[in-house]
């Protein structure tokens, strides 16, 4: 699947948001090794901290089916305004994918690229852990 087909897909989630408060709605289409392409939505809460964001409903679907290698993730608004994974979702992307995973995010007439580590660098991860004796 090209990337505009997996942005296409995250546009479709966005049908499926819940957001009564912010009327913000995301949508995320993840890519696993093997081709299949789970997608997620971001459904709020009245509190906030509980909301669960489109990027992390996608990765816990596709670890639900057994994925834990992810090739792309595409991630749009209906604001189509290039909007990029919080800083919580670039952390749980981290725990599955390498800093060079690439980042699709849609800005309506095209799509800006980044690389996970880019957005995210210095990440904590597995390594940083054992380098400091926290495993």
């Amino acid at each position: 699947m090209d990337a505009t087909g997996l942005v296409e897909l995250a546009r479709e989630a966005l049908a499926d948001a819940y957001v009564p408060y912010s009327g913000y709605r995301v949508g995320a289409a993840l890519e696993t090794a093997d081709g299949t392409v789970y997608t997620g939505c971001n459904i709020e809460n009245a509190n906030y901290s509980n909301s669960l964001h489109a990027e992390e409903v996608a990765v816990a679907e596709a670890v639900k089916n057994g994925h834990a290698e992810f090739t792309r993730i595409a991630v749009t608004s209906g604001a189509r305004d290039g909007v990029t994974p919080c800083g919580m979702c670039r952390q749980t992307l981290v725990e599955f994918c390498g800093e060079d995973l690439p980042v699709l995010c849609d800005e309506g007439d095209s799509i800006r690229e980044y690389a996970l580590g880019d957005l995210l660098p210095n990440a904590i991860s597995l390594d940083t852990l054992e380098a400091a004796g926290e495993r």
